[in-house]
């Protein structure tokens, strides 16, 4: 097994890559999905989410409002500490049930967009880093969510910076380009995986 770490800022594109990764055969697990997860009513992370910042998280239909949580915790490093605390641990136990049921032989790919910014470089085999200008992230994420620059930027300044993200990657991925120019970056990253992968098994005794 090859645990790869994929990571991105806002509007880097990650999530294509995510996508493109799974197309070829990887095994991938979306921190984002699961973090949605473990946020479901019901869950206890959602009741201490309520606890901590109050029914305005809410929708009507009493499930996470996560634009209203965004706009609460992004401006404020202490408050998104304190949802980080709440929700990452029970990520981190739903992914470790997730890659324990993978088989030997697979490229499992975790699609985490915080891994910088929580050190968790050091728990896979491979750190892949999808990497954008700011400029592009703004453009990407105004036209595509509807989000004003603003609310972007903000997000952009809580995340960690395009050098820190780059400092950790094993293998970078430019994706400023067009979607074409992509595919056959993703393609030359698989075959790259592939390499690695076959690295990691013991040499037959036989051969």
């Amino acid at each position: 097994m090859l645990k790869v770490g994929l990571t991105g800022g806002i509007g880097s594109g990650k999530s294509s890559v995510a996508r493109r990764l799974a197309e070829y055969g990887a095994l991938v697990i979306d921190a984002d999905a699961i973090a949605r997860e473990v946020v479901e009513p019901g869950t206890e992370a959602l009741a201490e989410i309520v606890a901590e910042f109050g029914e305005q998280v809410l929708t009507p239909e009493g499930r996470l409002d996560r634009p209203k949580l965004g706009e609460i915790v992004f401006a404020d490093e202490a408050r998104l500490a304190r949802l980080n605390a709440i929700v990452h641990p029970r990520v981190g136990q739903r992914t470790q049930e997730l890659m324990e049921r993978a088989e030997e032989g697979t490229v499992v790919v975790y699609d985490v967009p915080l891994l910088v910014e929580n050190g968790l470089a050091d728990l896979y085999d491979v750190v892949v880093v999808v990497d954008v200008p700011v400029r592009t992230q703004v453009e990407r994420v105004t036209a595509t969510r509807g989000m004003p620059e603003e609310q972007v930027r903000a997000r952009i300044r809580a995340q960690a910076t395009r050098e820190q993200r780059r400092a950790v990657a094993d293998i970078l991925i430019d994706n400023s380009g067009s979607e074409q120019e992509l595919d056959v970056r993703v393609a030359e990253v698989w075959e790259e995986l592939q390499r690695r992968l076959r690295d990691t098994r013991p040499a037959d005794p036989a051969s």
